[in-house]
């Protein structure tokens, strides 16, 4: 056989090879672009609706109690922000379709309030013409609760605040941990490191336990909203949850999007804390390709691509600190 019939069999049998492989690194990058796209606006989003949570006109909800942690979250407020921010930057601001479609891949919404929490998420119901609709509500307000093996009760709040039932005196008391420790049986105030590992684990669960369900049950509607896509709540990272319940704050679960040959699936926490650090922006250098960070916008190279709560969270996702140029 000659050289050029193996040439040919060689080309037929390999170049649908070479070129499927060429589409697959083709929609790898393109997943890459918009992934890292849509964390941005999810980020910017949430960080929108943290700005708000604590935003409330009535007296009795300002911070309180001989605690900086207290306030009552705005969550309609927030929440309305989160979907105007959200459609902005998704272009979709004037167009209630293209708005309602991005709302089904959004399966809940956690809003951590001082003393307990509220999930919103998607619910059916039949309106007065007898048909059948989807519409997003919230749910009542659930406590940090927590029963030990000795039958007590504790209410867990977002510091040492509890309220706690002594079964053992068959009496209520409140206070800061520290405070009614001594008026009362109950072993787990005794301890300030045992007290803080139980109260994070306890509002932890509780809300982890809360979103699988909302998750898990969006699946029910989601292709109404003509989604094919299993949601799930995806692995969140204990520094997430940590950083979560330090204060009032929202957690958002944004999942299903097409990106490339794949499904974005991610989620954004925003503070409620009146102290914020300055926003760190990273950007990628067209020339390079190299991901860059800096707390200052007109540093970079390029245009904003991702926006972070700090150096540690922009190294992690990897890029760069900027080098400054030496004048």
């Amino acid at each position: 056989m000659k050289i050029t019939s193996f040439s040919i069999i060689f080309v037929m049998i390999f170049f649908p090879i070479f070129r499927i492989a060429s589409m697959h690194l083709d929609d790898q990058d393109e997943a890459l672009r918009l992934s890292g796209r849509y964390n941005a606006i999810l980020k910017e989003a949430v960080r929108d609706a943290g700005y708000v949570l604590n935003d409330t006109a009535e007296q009795d909800y300002q911070p309180g109690y001989g605690s900086k942690k207290f306030f009552r979250a705005n969550k309609e407020r927030a929440v309305d922000t989160f979907y105007r921010s959200l459609a902005l930057n998704f272009g979709a601001e004037d167009d209630p379709v293209a708005l309602g479609a991005l709302a089904g891949y959004i399966p809940a919404i956690a809003v951590i309030d001082y003393d307990g929490y509220f999930i919103y998420a998607t619910e059916s119901f039949v309106d007065s013409s007898g048909q059948t609709r989807l519409k997003a509500v919230w749910s009542p307000k659930k406590p940090y609760a927590y029963s030990d093996a000795e039958g007590n009760t504790i209410q867990f709040t977002l510091d040492s605040f509890v309220k706690s039932y002594d079964k053992e005196t068959a009496t209520w008391i409140q206070g800061f941990r520290e405070e009614i420790a001594s008026r009362t049986t109950i072993k787990l105030l005794q301890n300030a490191e045992t007290f803080e590992n139980v109260r994070r684990r306890a509002i932890v669960n509780a809300v982890q336990d809360d979103l699988a369900y909302a998750i898990n049950r969006h699946n029910q509607y989601a292709t109404r909203y003509g989604i094919d896509y299993v949601f799930t709540l995806p692995q969140v990272s204990k520094e997430d949850w940590d950083n979560g319940i330090d204060d009032i704050g929202i957690a958002v679960f944004l999942q299903g999007i097409p990106v490339g040959d794949r499904s974005y699936n991610n989620y954004a926490f925003g503070s409620g804390r009146l102290v914020r650090s300055k926003t760190v922006y990273g950007a990628v250098d067209p020339v390079s390709g190299i991901r860059y960070y800096s707390r200052e916008p007109a540093e970079l190279p390029a245009g904003i691509e991702e926006t972070f709560e700090s150096e540690k969270e922009a190294a992690s996702s990897g890029y760069f600190p900027i080098r400054r140029s030496e004048s």
